[in-house]
């Protein structure tokens, strides 16, 4: 790397980085020159030292005992504390007082439990850091679980941010024997930040002190880092500090208008003017601009024509989010578009839970899994889950990211110490995990869970027209279903296509429903289906029930079809039958319909004929308002 010794290179590189994670610019030169050197100096100025637990049964003292309870050492070993053993202690003042912390294991999530049972001397040294016996040669589940659930106190994490949607899944990592044994402290003495150092590739932790320290000093930093509210910041810390939030409320209303606003700002979307709704001649002609490449290929009714000519369009077929709603309406009123301002009501996972409160109040409607927004309702989450864990109830729950498909960054977990730490990865919400899906039965392998996708297409808000196409697509895990083996992706998860070597099961629609009704022979289709279409009319009667911001934008000119995937769970009627209820997981913008074309030529066709020329006689389609 050329002029890598250059501290403005480093800074050109790294600056940014460094601001951001507030380290302090006097020691960036010093800093480069360790990274470049490779130098990691801590031990001439810190030591490790264990500390002394007092002997419980002879301390009688109920206070004592409270405070072991609370020891803020992670882990269930000795406790140690790191300090300073230089001499001549440590001024922050000094350049040279930042030092580099050493990752001892960097992986993603679903990858842990394999690496540790694989990769050589991992186990040992994560349970040696941890505080767990270990003693065998080989690795064993009962120990490899036992990390699995004491990491979360270890862990840290960061993103990189750039690279495809699987290589932005957040990092996590544990720093070495000395980074892993700094404590917690609320007015702690150093500041901690991880750095990705470009030219190795790797990352490192920047250790540096928050005020002058001197020997026997002890080294802490803050884990709860940033935040100030005193409620987030004890739940912030429960997996160190053990404590019950049962006093706060866990209801959860629908967030105010302001927080719509929010959204709408930071999406840096405009909302249209008013407009007449266009009218076109009889037998008119669209030309239409699009940049899918499914629409291209398959579109052939004779009254839409292509266009490379945005200017010259009479319908706008995008595959990227369009943003200024406010100009295409001043300036060319009648072009029509494939979406609707203010869509990620619908298609953001946070705001979709929003918004369908307004269908079942605070604890969201029958039909959306019980959700919380990990950034803004932790406290009541926590209060939610200690609640179901002292019932008894179950306490499997999905942590997903607000924004990402095909399950990327999807975790499944009863662990509350793992649902509190991923909310510092990404912005998140997490729902009750459905632990009676209703399954089906497949020859290969036994009783699965399935998932099942429509496309709805939404015509217009005022009134309200939504159509769902004819045909659905199915989609089956490819091992028997329990409630274990957490991470095992093809027990769990359904999304199989973007899995590399694995198998894909394929059921067609006209095929599923005759052995569905042979499985469940007291729960014909139809009235299932009704049951998933009444789901469907409630969502986007609750999501356009308000004005935008607060609900999708009722935009004349704007058309969209959306894929709303849905599993169905065991659940108790009011009259206290056994039913099947719909329960909605996503609704996705855009979706890839490339099985729809291949085994339905006229998908687009049918689909153009719905939505921009108001026909539906012909085409595959069912009114669901």
């Amino acid at each position: 790397m050329s002029g890598d010794g250059d501290p403005a290179a480093f800074v050109a590189l790294h600056g940014a980085a460094l601001r951001a994670s507030g380290v302090p610019a006097r020691y960036w030169d010093s800093l480069g020159r360790k990274l470049r050197g490779e130098v990691f100096d801590a031990g001439d100025y810190f030591g490790i030292m264990q500390v002394e637990e007092v002997d419980e049964e002879e301390e009688g003292d109920e206070e004592m005992e409270e405070q072991l309870k609370k020891k803020p050492n992670p882990g269930n070993g000795p406790c140690f504390k790191v300090i300073v053993t230089n001499e001549n202690g440590l001024q922050a003042s000094n350049p040279d007082s930042v030092f580099l912390v050493d990752h001892a294991w960097t992986y993603r999530a679903e990858h842990a439990r394999q690496q540790l049972l694989h990769v050589p001397g991992l186990l040992h040294r994560m349970a040696a850091l941890m505080g767990i016996h270990f003693h065998g040669e080989i690795p064993d589940e009962g120990s490899v679980e036992q990390v699995l659930q004491e990491m979360w106190k270890y862990n840290q994490t960061y993103q990189l941010s750039r690279g495809t949607a699987e290589e932005k899944v957040p990092v996590w990592y544990i720093m070495d024997e000395f980074g892993s044994r700094i404590q917690h402290s609320d007015q702690p003495s150093f500041a901690a930040a991880p750095l990705f150092y470009m030219p190795q590739q790797i990352a490192y932790t920047v250790l540096w002190p928050l005020r002058d320290l001197e020997t026997g000093d002890e080294v802490t930093r803050d884990y709860a880092y940033g935040e100030t509210d005193r409620l987030v910041r004890k739940c912030l810390l429960l997996p160190w500090v053990p404590t019950e939030v049962l006093d706060v409320s866990c209801v959860t209303p629908e967030p105010s208008d302001e927080h719509y606003q929010a959204i709408l700002a930071e999406n840096k979307e405009k909302l249209p003017v008013a407009i007449n709704p266009p009218v076109y001649v009889k037998d008119k002609v669209f030309k239409v601009f699009t940049d899918i490449q499914q629409v291209l290929n398959n579109l052939t009714h004779p009254r839409f024509v292509f266009t490379d000519n945005e200017g010259e369009a009479d319908i706008l077929y995008n595959f990227s989010h369009f943003k200024d709603y406010r100009k295409l309406s001043e300036e060319r009123p009648e072009v029509l578009v494939n979406q609707f301002p203010c869509e990620n009501l619908l298609t953001v996972k946070d705001c979709l839970a929003s918004i369908a409160r307004r269908a079942g109040g605070p604890d969201g409607p029958r039909w959306l899994p019980r959700t919380f927004n990990l950034q803004t309702e932790l406290p009541q989450f926590i209060s939610y889950f200690q609640q179901r864990d002292r019932r008894g109830e179950d306490n499997h729950w999905i942590c997903k990211p607000w924004n990402l498909a095909r399950s990327l960054d999807t975790h499944i977990t009863n662990n509350l110490n793992s649902i509190i730490r991923h909310r510092e990865s990404s912005p998140k919400v997490v729902c009750k995990y459905i632990e009676n899906p209703v399954l089906f039965q497949r020859e290969d392998v036994g009783l699965v869970k399935f998932d099942i996708r429509y496309v709805v297409l939404l015509r217009s808000v005022q009134p309200l027209r939504l159509y769902s196409y004819d045909v659905f697509w199915l989609r089956f895990s490819n091992r028997a279903f329990s409630l274990d083996d957490l991470d095992d992706y093809e027990k769990h998860f359904t999304v199989m296509n973007y899995a590399p070597g694995v198998t894909l099961k394929q059921v067609h629609c006209e095929d599923f429903i005759p052995l569905f009704e042979k499985q469940y022979p007291e729960y014909p289709w139809t009235t299932v289906q009704a049951d998933i279409f009444k789901a469907f009319a409630e969502l986007f009667q609750v999501a356009s029930a308000k004005p935008a911001p607060l609900g999708i934008c009722d935009y004349p000119s704007s058309r969209a079809i959306y894929a709303i995937d849905l599993m169905l769970k065991w659940d108790t009627s009011r009259d206290g039958k056994r039913i099947m209820q719909p329960q909605i997981l996503e609704v996705n913008f855009n979706p890839d319909c490339d099985r729809a074309c291949k085994y339905h030529p006229t998908f687009f066709n049918d689909v153009f004929s719905t939505l921009f020329l108001d026909e539906t006689d012909n085409c595959h389609v069912t009114c669901l308002v």
